[in-house]
């Protein structure tokens, strides 16, 4: 379903390869996200403390069919479980925030504690970030999008976390958690649906930054980077008319 809804609605509706509007990966994960959100915000329990431990075929078939061969449902699986974190760190702290706790509490967590070799998602985020300087040393990407984008988030995020640290994130929380450095990386500088300018890759990877740390902060859903790249996608014509260069003459034919 998400492989063609990003083919059909964002690519092929507009005319084809390189007349799409918007980033057609991130119109299929939304489309999907919105069309069924429980499917997408739900995860097995770690196999190690699920009460009835599920072989690959009845893992196949929970994802499927939401029951495993035998009948047994998530909520079966969940007996005797007294809590489970859920998919990201985003997860996690946005659930919490709404449960009542603080961020002080909230980062005392096992997801968020030990230094950071101890940490899975952000050693994802960093990984990211090396491919990402990569592409900029192949030249493969240019850096404005990506570092508008970055700079903007943690300023964003410092600025929030300076003026309201009980509620609001911190920069590393927002720079190495969630799609940020796949984003700006590999998301965000897709060419068709990007700015064209020089000076709009810059507004439009600003732009994106502060969407994402509104969307995380006072939105519905833990992550944004999805909604924020479409919101940024649909700016991109009005970026480019006021940031063209200035034409002062032409040659008479």
């Amino acid at each position: 379903r998400g492989p063609g809804d990003a083919i059909i609605l964002a690519k092929q509706l507009y005319g084809g390869l390189g007349q799409n509007p918007f980033n057609p990966a991130m119109i299929g994960y939304v489309v999907l996200l919105i069309s069924f959100p429980v499917q997408m915000t739900s995860w097995l329990p770690p196999y190690e403390i699920a009460a009835t431990t599920p072989d690959m075929l009845d893992t196949l078939r929970m994802i499927f069919t939401g029951h495993t061969a035998s009948g047994g449902d998530m909520r079966l699986l969940r007996i005797g479980i007294d809590g489970i974190s859920q998919a990201t760190p985003l997860d996690t702290f946005k659930t919490s925030l709404r449960a009542g706790h603080s961020v002080e509490q909230i980062m005392q967590y096992p997801i968020y504690s030990g230094a950071l070799a101890g940490v899975g998602w952000q050693w994802i985020n960093l990984a990211w970030l090396v491919g990402g300087v990569f592409l900029l040393w192949q030249k493969a990407i240019r850096w404005h999008i990506p570092v508008s984008f970055l700079l903007t988030l943690a300023l964003c995020a410092a600025l929030g976390w300076l003026f309201s640290p009980a509620t609001l994130a911190s920069p590393q929380l927002h720079l190495l958690s969630g799609a940020t450095m796949l984003g700006a990386f590999f998301i965000l500088t897709d060419p068709v649906t990007a700015s064209t300018t020089n000076r709009g890759r810059l507004i439009f990877g600003a732009l994106a930054g502060v969407l994402v740390w509104l969307i995380r902060s006072f939105g519905g859903y833990p992550d944004g980077v999805a909604f924020a790249v479409l919101l940024a996608n649909i700016t991109v014509p009005l970026i480019d008319y006021y940031t063209r260069p200035r034409v002062y003459g032409h040659r008479k034919g």
